[in-house]
């Protein structure tokens, strides 16, 4: 999300040279590539963020080749795609992308060099109406932008491996009943998933089922399991927050009775270290909003896995009990290695 004319213009300035880039290299004899449909090979799918290229993984398994772009521990707000970038989108028949204001320079390097025949499928547009848009302390409903993250919540993960299913047996139709399969086996984990998180958030106090995060990233979740954002440091500008604005939370968090409140394990906050001292709540800086635990191949460097290490992370912290995930799957649900690129 693009908030100052400089950044719009260093896009556009981005997004040119891309273009000067690939003119040159098919002048020279480069050649694009030809829909899925039309020749037989295998399907060339391009994301942005970890958490969807896992999804499109779990789907599209080992029946497509799967690259992301945005490197993990990055802010995917103001992240600018390099020149290169354009190369790969260049060749990908499945460009997909969270939308909803999220990923505004790659989607213009995509659309200003993407085959004629690739489709973009910007998931947040498709997975929700705009009266279920949130809006919050980062994403004020004054600058007309929602709230983008959606994934933390589940049951809208699933409506975006839905959305993914539907464009690759689409686009693949020898390989429809593979992505199917996958689908219903991922759909099943993630309705496990639903169910050991509202036994969990059900052992946390009700007056302690309240959230102050680093970034806001939990609206959609919150709303889902009955649970309370309070505020977020970062502002909508993604710079730190005034001290009239932290003094604000501090007095929140004494008033509520916050016992935790949440740092990034990728962004550490200086601000955050205060709020919880002067406040007396404990500090957690570990959960991840869009980057996965572990490495890639390891069982829980997956969506899944994301939401789980959140979830032992945020429940006994407010008071609850991580017993419910005790046993949880959180590996790809298909067999065989896929041979995703995730972005580093």
């Amino acid at each position: 999300m693009l908030r100052t004319t400089n950044r719009i213009m260093l896009s556009l300035a981005i997004t040119a040279l891309a273009t000067l880039v690939l003119a040159a290299c098919a002048s020279s004899g480069a050649s694009q590539s030809t829909p899925q449909g039309t020749a037989g090979r295998t399907l060339k799918v391009v994301t942005t963020v970890s958490p969807i290229t896992s999804i499109v993984e779990n789907i599209g398994g080992t029946r497509i080749q799967l690259e992301g772009i945005i490197p993990e521990g990055v802010n995917s707000h103001t992240f600018e795609p390099a020149p290169s970038v354009a190369r790969v989108l260049s060749e990908a028949d499945l460009i997909v992308l969270n939308g909803l204001f999220l990923e505004e320079p790659t989607l213009e390097m995509a659309e200003a060099n993407k085959k004629p025949n690739a489709v973009v499928l910007a998931l947040g547009e498709k997975a929700i109406t705009r009266e279920e848009w949130q809006f919050d302390f980062s994403f004020p409903e004054s600058e007309g932008h929602p709230n983008p993250h959606l994934w933390p919540d589940p049951l809208l993960a699933l409506r975006y491996a839905e959305l993914v299913r539907d464009e690759l047996a689409r686009l693949d139709p020898a390989n429809a009943d593979y992505y199917r399969q996958n689908f219903e086996a991922f759909k099943a984990r993630i309705e496990d998933l639903d169910r050991r998180i509202r036994a969990a958030i059900q052992t946390i106090p009700p007056g302690q089922r309240k959230l102050l995060t680093y970034h806001d990233s939990w609206a959609y979740f919150a709303k889902r399991y009955g649970m309370t954002v309070i505020g977020a440091v970062q502002p909508s500008d993604f710079s730190e927050p005034s001290a009239r604005e932290v003094a604000g939370l501090i007095e929140q968090i004494r008033a509520e009775g916050v016992p935790a409140i949440f740092g990034s394990e990728v962004f550490p906050s200086k601000v955050m270290e205060q709020i919880a001292r002067e406040s007396g709540a404990r500090f957690i800086d570990q959960l991840r909003d869009d980057d996965l635990p572990g490495a890639p191949g390891d069982p829980r460097h997956s969506y899944l896995g994301l939401m789980l290490t959140n979830m032992e992370i945020m429940v006994p912290a407010l008071g609850g009990s991580a017993e419910p995930f005790n046993g949880f799957d959180p590996s790809p649900v298909f067999e065989g290695q896929s041979g995703a690129i995730y972005p580093q």
